[in-house]
């Protein structure tokens, strides 16, 4: 295996869906670096191995086999509310914002590496997402409560 981290998770936040939140493999980053104690009284933690903006990726092209992209999901959020201290919270340009992370994404990741993207539409539906980019997903599946959460993979040709 290499020394250097194989899978980027460009806007990793707390990291709730890895198995081990401190995987060598990956490099965790985030624009956020902060903690916050919820209303049940457990703390959130978001500590990036690295401060990044995920529309301006400080890595040459072609440098990670993964990618793993889950951009925050909502345009609306209670300013304290636990929702966006969890999750982070769209700006007005979304689009834009989207468009350019999806293109930064692939930009970093090798030829025939994969890109697994995460979406919540709660307040935006994928099919609006997935008009950002012009790369065509493989396949994806729904979970969660609502069926309203989409993991989408790619491969970049």
């Amino acid at each position: 295996m290499s020394n250097h981290p194989i899978i980027l998770d460009p806007c990793c936040g707390s990291k709730m869906f890895y198995f081990d939140k401190s995987d060598s493999r990956v490099l965790f980053g985030d624009i956020r670096q902060e903690e916050h104690t919820l209303c049940d009284g457990r703390t959130l933690s978001i500590l990036p191995d690295q401060q990044m903006d995920f529309r301006d990726l400080p890595f040459s092209d072609e440098s990670f086999n993964v990618v793993s992209f889950d951009p925050p999901h909502l345009r609306k959020a209670g300013e304290n509310g636990w929702q966006g201290k969890k999750y982070g919270i769209l700006s007005d340009d979304w689009r834009e914002d989207l468009r350019q992370g999806f293109a930064e994404c692939f930009r970093v990741l090798k030829k025939d590496g994969v890109l697994v993207f995460k979406w919540n539409e709660t307040q935006i539906k994928v099919s609006e997402i997935l008009d950002l980019t012009d790369k065509k997903p493989v396949l994806g599946h729904r979970s969660g409560k609502h069926n309203k959460t989409h993991w989408i993979l790619f491969i970049k040709d």
